[in-house]
């Protein structure tokens, strides 16, 4: 792999859509370099992606499939990697491993389960609308990542889990460093891998001891008819995946759907008209904006042909879905533009097949509560700063804003 020119990744996702774009015009697979210098080949197009996770060949089991995995040590820049692929869970499991934890999970998150944290969710939304009207009041902008888009899902998760107060803000900041990936230091990743044993470790220690009606009692106890059940290390690393996929891909979901309607008025004027439902507004800022713009890792089993490209067996695959949201032969030659009412809800920003995101359907309803309620309160919502003065989260994994500055308006 050392022989191929590559791309280099911008680790800070300045700007994710023109960074697809330029990959697209390369071809329908392209030799990229993540941050840290670890190289991997990125799928620049919808059917090609879907194809590829969709793929028995491709492998999300890195100690199984990653040529590269061994030498990991050797190269400290690559060493946050570790904390995406060298989990044990859903994310980094194949095969009959992926099928067993899938059965052991996913009857956490069923329909019946996220139904019932809707008047929950409402509570908190309202609760959080109260105090930006107040600290909104004379005029003065507030922040809607950090009044509404964010202490939301954190703690609608956290009540989920059953974790005490204490652990909460611990909680989003270890999630808000694993997204970030403008510094690849081994020290950093080093502190990023003991707090993930310290603070889900102390969620488990306590529920082992207090048991609740919370996932994480329940976690504890799962087992299925044949008596399996998780290890210690899958539970912690289930908890990881829960608290960031319950999490992260909520707050970038409000955070950029505001933004995104609050660029397009005469969107948003049919959206408060009913010609358009928050439905659609939903699914079209997954697709042009998707809450993760790509997620590593995944590895080609076998040597795999992608148009003239071959991906050699042991290479590392990312998942571009903000590439493939925004793919010009799967929506029109207007792909990049937001169209509340254009329909796509075959994107694949949660994923597909056995592959989706079982955290999706909580995303939606906590999204559908919180933009609904914060549009009807505040009619006059608008911008405090020019569109193009908004700072992008220093990650090219999480997309979203680091501050939605606004004023509510009369």
């Amino acid at each position: 792999m050392s022989d191929i020119a590559r791309i280099p990744l911008d680790p800070f996702g300045t700007d994710i859509a023109a960074e697809s774009a330029r990959l697209r015009a390369l071809g329908p697979v392209v030799a990229v370099e993540l941050p840290g210098g670890a190289p991997a080949w990125a799928p620049t197009g919808y059917d090609v992606l879907r194809e590829l996770i969709l793929d028995p060949l491709v492998s999300k089991d890195a100690r199984r499939h990653w040529r590269l995995w061994p030498r990991l040590a050797d190269h400290p820049t690559w060493s946050w990697i570790a904390t995406w692929v060298g989990v044990a869970n859903m994310l980094s499991a194949y095969g009959p491993d992926h099928t067993r934890l899938r059965r052991l999970v996913a009857p956490s998150f069923t329909h019946r389960r996220t139904e019932a944290l809707r008047p929950r969710v409402a509570a908190v939304t309202a609760e959080l609308l109260d105090a930006l009207e107040a600290e909104g009041a004379d005029g003065r902008p507030v922040d809607l990542r950090a009044g509404l888009a964010h202490p939301l899902p954190i703690r609608v998760i956290c009540e989920l889990l059953g974790a005490p107060e204490e652990l909460r803000p611990d909680a989003g900041r270890l999630i808000a460093d694993i997204m970030d990936t403008s510094d690849q230091s081994p020290e950093r990743a080093a502190s990023v891998q003991e707090r993930i044993g310290t603070v889900l470790g102390a969620l488990i220690a306590h529920r082992r001891e207090d048991p609740g009606d919370d996932l994480t009692t329940e976690l504890i106890r799962v087992r299925d008819e044949d008596g399996d059940r998780l290890c210690d290390e899958e539970l912690l690393h289930t908890l990881l995946l829960v608290v960031g996929a319950g999490f992260e891909t909520t707050v970038n979901l409000i955070g950029n759907a505001v933004v995104a309607l609050l660029t397009h008025p005469g969107q948003l004027a049919a959206v408060r008209s009913g010609q358009v439902g928050w439905e659609g507004v939903v699914e079209e800022t997954l697709r042009v904006h998707p809450s993760i713009a790509a997620l590593p890792l995944r590895f080609a089993v076998a040597d795999l042909k992608v148009g003239e490209v071959t991906i050699p067996a042991g290479d590392a695959i990312i998942t571009t879905y903000a590439c493939a949201g925004l793919d010009p032969a799967r929506y029109g030659p207007d792909a990049a533009g937001f169209d509340a009412a254009r329909g796509a809800g075959d994107h694949l920003a949660f994923g597909v097949g056995v592959h989706r995101c079982v955290g999706a359907p909580l995303a939606r309803m906590e999204a559908l509560t919180a933009l609904p309620a914060l549009f009807a309160r505040f009619p006059g919502l608008r911008l405090a700063v020019p569109a193009d003065e908004l700072r992008h989260v220093p990650s090219f994994i999480a997309h979203g804003w680091q501050e939605v500055p606004v004023l509510l308006g009369a």
